[in-house]
Parts: structure tokens; C-alpha cells; sequence
């Protein structure tokens, strides 16, 4: 009976926040948003989502505490480095062709991917003609991507990815350190734009030569994912790529026949004609 009860105030949390804050979690996968409300309880210890529900209704500011459980995300530079390394092999020559470039990053979290490809386009020479637009849905994070200022013992994991993603240069080149934290390079961030944006709700915004949705896709139940993969599909120019995670996949999609695998291992595909 409890478990009936939690699933049905689950429900009705999701349904709350989208009519109170416009922020659509009813699509999300049910047991991810489970596993994370359970967390918040936890973390704020409170003892019902009923309870958690008038929490975030009544105090708007302890709704932007909550949304960082429903949103957190497990990320780092260069993460899964052989994906970075087919971008860098199997998909900037095909860039290199376009007098201008927009990339998307779409879940960027708190900024490592878009920064990531931002280092390997400068090392392609492609950077001053790219603009790399990463979006996300929590505030926090989006300001945490902009200020790009990253934990000093992070760096020794983003710096063996890097190498593995085959960096041509020194890692050390893209940041400054002190003590206890490393600030990415200014020059990157130029050709970066932050900005809020709903897989759930939002629509093209512009097109794209190559779109990353990594590590998403696995939180949203199959009708959310149909319409992310048609929205990434819409905003690609002809012949354009997408990546997806590693555990994600597009063969069982609404959209499986409108790509073809570029990079099939690490999850590359580019939109056919």
C-alpha cells in the first residue's frame, strides 16, 4: 500500500511542478524520478512527497534546491574519451567544409562537454568560425558552465581523458589553477553561449552541422525520447551529425531510419538526405 501511495503522490509532484514552475518531468522515466525524489527526502529530511510538494509550491527558492535532484547529472571533460576522439577524426573533417559552424549541446549540465569540444576545435583550427550553444534546464548549472571554473582534483582525470581523446597539446594550456580550483581559458568561452532550453517542451532554436545529447536521452520515458531525437533530427542540417551516450541508441526510435551509424561504436550518427 505505501508503494501505491509514494507512486501516487510522485505523480502528483510532477504534475504540481509543471503547473507552479513550468518545468515538465512528466515525461521523465517514472523510476528515475522516484530515485531522485527518494534522494531529496532524504537530503532534506523530509518525511512524504506530499510534504516535499507544499515545501516547493509555498518557497520558491527551495524549488531551485530540489530541481538540482531532479536534474543532477554525472559528467566530466572529455568523458568516454574514444567519443571525443571519433568526433575529432570521423566528424571535424566533414566541418571543416562549412564556412560556419553551429554545434549543440543539448543537457550540457555545468559545462564540461561543450568545453571539451570547444578545446578540440580550437586545436583544428575551427573555433573562431564555430558557435557551440549549450543548453540545459537547471540555473545553476547553466551559471556553474558560464563561470567555468572547475575542482582542482578533477583536473588529473580531465587530463588523462584528454590525452586518451587524443589531445594534441599539453592539457595545462587550457586552464589557470590556484590552489584549490582551475579556471578554463577565457578564449574558449567565446565561442560558447549558455542557455536554458526543454528537451520536454521547447522547439528548434536554429540549425546545427552536429548535435550532442549524451546520457539524457536514458531519463526520459519513449514518447519524451521520440521527441527529443525528432527535435535534434529537425534542427540538423543535411547531412548533419548526432551523439548520443553510450547506452543510449536510436534503433528503436520513431526517427531509427532517418540516421545512419557514422561512428558506431561510440554512438555517432549523421542524418540522411
Amino acid at each position: 500500500m505505501e508503494g501505491q501511495v509514494f507512486d501516487i503522490e510522485v505523480k502528483l509532484f510532477i504534475e504540481a511542478v509543471f503547473m507552479k514552475y513550468k518545468y515538465d518531468f512528466r515525461q521523465y522515466s517514472l523510476a528515475s524520478v522516484k530515485r531522485r525524489l527518494s534522494n531529496a527526502l532524504i537530503t532534506h529530511n523530509i518525511k512524504t512527497i506530499s510534504a516535499l510538494q507544499e515545501k516547493v509550491l509555498h518557497e520558491p527558492e527551495f524549488f531551485t534546491a530540489i530541481l538540482q535532484h531532479m536534474t543532477i547529472s554525472t559528467t566530466e571533460m572529455f568523458r568516454d574519451p574514444l567519443y571525443f576522439k571519433a568526433f575529432r577524426e570521423k566528424v571535424v573533417p566533414y566541418l571543416k567544409s562549412y564556412p560556419s559552424i553551429k554545434i549543440w549541446v543539448a543537457g550540457c549540465s555545468t559545462g564540461e562537454e561543450a568545453y571539451s569540444f570547444a578545446i578540440i576545435l580550437k586545436e583544428e583550427g575551427l573555433l573562431e568560425r564555430v558557435m557551440i550553444y549549450a543548453t540545459d534546464i537547471n540555473p545553476l548549472s547553466l551559471e556553474r558552465a558560464q563561470q567555468g571554473i572547475y575542482r582542482l582534483e578533477d583536473i588529473k582525470k580531465y587530463t588523462q581523458n584528454y590525452q586518451e581523446a587524443g589531445g594534441l597539446h599539453s592539457f595545462t594550456n587550457y586552464y589557470t589553477a590556484d590552489y584549490n580550483a582551475a579556471a578554463i581559458d577565457p578564449s574558449l568561452k567565446k565561442s560558447i553561449i549558455f542557455a536554458d532550453h526543454s528537451l520536454a517542451t521547447d522547439s528548434v532554436f536554429s540549425e546545427m552541422q552536429f548535435v550532442s545529447c549524451r546520457n539524457v536521452l536514458i531519463y526520459f520515458d519513449k514518447k519524451l525520447q521520440n521527441r527529443a531525437i525528432t527535435l535534434f533530427h529537425d534542427s540538423l542540417s543535411i547531412k548533419g551529425f548526432l551523439g548520443i551516450g553510450s547506452k543510449e541508441s536510436l534503433k528503436f526510435s520513431s526517427m531509427s531510419s532517418a540516421f545512419e551509424p557514422w561512428a558506431n561504436n561510440e554512438r555517432i550518427y549523421r542524418k540522411l538526405k
